[in-house]
């Protein structure tokens, strides 16, 4: 599945990464993912990311 993230719309919560190891966070809490400064990534399709992204309570994670 590919993600995108919009940095913009995250209000570092931490929910996806309490979900998914796919993703990790800026000093200030944005969300980034894990060994990566792109903003959208191809991930395997995993429970775990696909709870990410719906979790996200700013929709700043997108699946397409």
């Amino acid at each position: 599945m590919k993600v995108t993230i919009i940095p913009e719309k995250c209000i570092a919560c931490g929910l996806c990464q309490t979900y998914s190891d796919n993703f990790d966070y800026y000093d200030n809490g944005i969300v980034k993912f894990v060994n990566s400064d792109d903003l959208q990534l191809e991930l395997p399709d995993k429970d775990s990311t696909v709870l990410a992204v719906k979790n996200c309570p700013t929709k700043a994670l997108i699946s397409h």
